[in-house]
């Protein structure tokens, strides 16, 4: 079991110097989430998504004293049916040491208030099946689960085979 500690926590948006820490918390993540085999993503291609000439992720970036604890990155979503305009939430990731102590609160708090100060009415985001303590973290804080909807994409050679 980790321990928790008590620590000085800054939420700020992520800038371009940061992509060497993002990177290292999205290695952490997806062992986290047993999904480092699928793990691609290089410092060029999300410096480009975040800061290039059509970049559209957003990211927040938690720090304590010494050093990145955690992340966010999102993005403009729309809802057609409901006709709302929100925020993807694409990854949330806290470094187990430092979970339970307000730092994914503190991210989703200042996501939210992004969204609303753009006329925005929703956060949509995924989570594994099996990830429960962050099921029962959104929903601690309101969050709505629908279940009759999957996720599918498009990806690899159906993505190129579409393209053509």
């Amino acid at each position: 079991m980790i321990q928790a500690r008590p620590f000085f926590m800054r939420i700020r948006n992520i800038v371009e110097t940061d992509m060497p820490a993002v990177i290292e918390l999205l290695h952490e993540f997806a062992a986290f989430e047993k999904l480092s085999h699928i793990l691609e993503v290089t410092e060029k291609r999300l410096h480009q998504a975040m800061f290039g000439d059509a970049a559209f992720v957003e990211g927040l970036i938690a720090e304590d004293e010494t050093a990145p604890v955690g992340h966010a990155l999102f993005y403009p979503h729309f809802a057609s049916f409901r006709g709302q305009r929100g925020l993807y939430l694409e990854d949330i990731y806290i470094k187990p040491e430092y979970r339970g102590q307000g730092a994914g609160e503190a991210m989703l708090r200042e996501i939210a208030r992004i969204a609303a100060s753009r006329g925005y009415e929703r956060i949509d985001f995924q989570v594994l099946e099996w990830n429960t303590p962050a099921v029962k973290f959104y929903k601690k804080l309101g969050a709505v689960r629908d279940i009759d909807e999957r996720h599918f994409k498009f990806t690899d050679t159906a993505f190129r085979f579409l393209a053509s």
